[in-house]
């Protein structure tokens, strides 16, 4: 009786940024956008064999009440400047960032996209995002305008079009012979025409063929667009489900839409976001973790997450008191602009609803109600018992791998890097070295160039 071979875990570290997983006021914590805490963080994440780095994008502080404020990690330098910076500083890790398709022009995108896979000799990789509010928007001209229809059918297009001006150049236009003094064997390297509904666009791309021909593509919706866009487009897809029946069935459900195009399920890896706390001890890193969770919910981040759901000013109510008795105000004109966490409360009413219950049910808080429905970490126990909850959920198909969380910047990764990865690689399944220099070569995937010659073969 043959057994299932062994997958090999990928593992990579989400820099954070403008979130309330990172614990800022720990007297551990670092700068958020100076140079030294991505270097740190980046240098760690090598060192431990990751496959990638990967930062997130905001481009807008996000309001409440038409103020920032500082529960968060507000502001967030560009990403392409610090992937390129990062590139300097390391050898072999993937280099990956989120770049908006609605706010952005293909040419631009792919001018840097290439111009960073030179620049790392071929580890980069984008995270294609479209934007779901027009409170962003109204940092650009396009404003909100697009509805979600119209936002997934330019992304199709513009990553279509990015990968028509990653292929105007072949890869061998280059001469430079010094001796008959012929640069270009071929004098209209790079020309690309492109008529569709969202761009009409022609002319002549201006950076050669990169080391992995495109970079890797990376989608993070969840929605039923979001999911097919990554079933027919990308080679890895972040995911927020990493629990282990939500994690199969999200699994089951994206790698079963790659058949209808024409895709293998090991064309396309499924990556959820995971945080962990680590301990000497499963009991020391439980209590670890609850004290966490209470750095990151303080009285008052739990009363402005409570008015994402009931969409009214609850200033007034105490952390440590009982749920508003009011009921949450459902309208289009929210009180929270530019935060995720809205579209996740569709029905508001039903919402109160059920965390009264809970609320009731267990004598909870406002921030007891907070903490214990919205800031869980995946990961909490001794390096041992981590490292094996890790394995069973790769082996158990919830997932390909993790993309880690810590919430400390930057030196979270640290005790991971140093105490669970060895126990990783101990089981056989996560590399002692990098096998390639590039992050395709991490991940287990063929470079378009070679894809394209295996179709022409089969054919």
């Amino acid at each position: 009786m043959s057994s299932k071979p062994l997958k090999q875990i990928h593992l990579a570290a989400h820099f954070p940024g403008v979130n309330n997983t990172t614990v800022w006021s720990d007297p551990k914590a670092g700068s958020h956008i100076e140079f030294a805490s991505f270097a740190h963080f980046a240098r760690t994440a090598e060192r431990a064999r990751f496959d990638f780095l990967f930062l997130a994008e905001g481009l807008r502080l996000r309001e409440q009440g038409g103020k920032i404020y500082d529960l968060d990690v507000v502001g967030r330098p560009d990403t392409f400047t610090v992937l390129a910076a990062l590139a300097a500083v390391t050898d072999h890790l993937g280099l990956t960032g989120t770049i908006n398709s609605t706010f952005n022009e293909p040419y631009e995108v792919a001018r840097q996209f290439a111009s960073l896979d030179h620049l790392s000799g071929g580890r980069s990789a984008w995270n294609v995002v479209t934007s779901w509010d027009a409170f962003t928007g109204e940092n650009f001209r396009r404003g909100g305008f697009l509805p979600q229809d119209e936002r997934y059918s330019r992304a199709k297009e513009f990553l279509a079009t990015a990968n028509e001006l990653f292929d105007s150049w072949h890869g061998d236009e280059i001469l430079a012979d010094q001796v008959t003094g012929t640069f270009l064997s071929d004098a209209k390297a790079g020309s690309f025409v492109h008529r569709g509904q969202h761009f009409d666009i022609h002319g002549r791309f201006n950076v050669p063929r990169s080391p992995q021909g495109r970079p890797v593509i990376f989608q993070a919706g969840d929605s039923e667009e979001g999911r097919e866009f990554a079933a027919s487009s990308a080679d890895a897809i972040f995911s927020r489900y990493a629990t282990l029946e939500a994690g199969q069935a999200f699994y089951r459900d994206v790698k079963n839409r790659l058949a209808k195009y024409g895709r293998r399920h090991d064309q396309l890896l499924i990556l959820p976001a995971a945080s962990f706390v680590l301990g000497d001890t499963d009991e020391e890193a439980e209590e670890l973790a609850k004290e966490v969770r209470r750095q990151q919910v303080s009285g008052a981040t739990a009363i402005k997450h409570l008015e994402f759901v009931w969409n009214r000013d609850l200033s007034s109510y105490d952390p440590d008191g009982p749920l508003p008795d009011v009921d949450p105000v459902v309208s289009e004109d929210h009180i929270s602009r530019g935060r995720a966490q809205v579209r996740m409360y569709r029905d508001p009413l039903a919402t109160a609803r059920e965390w009264r219950e809970l609320a009731a049910a267990n004598q909870w808080s406002i921030r007891d109600l907070v903490i214990e429905t919205g800031n869980r970490q995946t990961f909490v126990g001794s390096p041992a018992t981590v490292a094996r909850t890790i394995d069973d959920f790769v082996q158990s198909d919830v997932s390909d791998g993790f993309i880690l969380v810590p919430h400390i910047t930057p030196g979270g990764l640290d005790d991971f890097a140093d105490t669970v990865v060895p126990l990783l690689q101990e089981r056989g399944v996560f590399r002692t070295e990098y096998e390639g220099p590039t992050l395709r070569h991490h991940l287990g995937l063929a470079h378009p160039d070679h894809e394209a010659r295996d179709e022409r073969a089969a054919s």
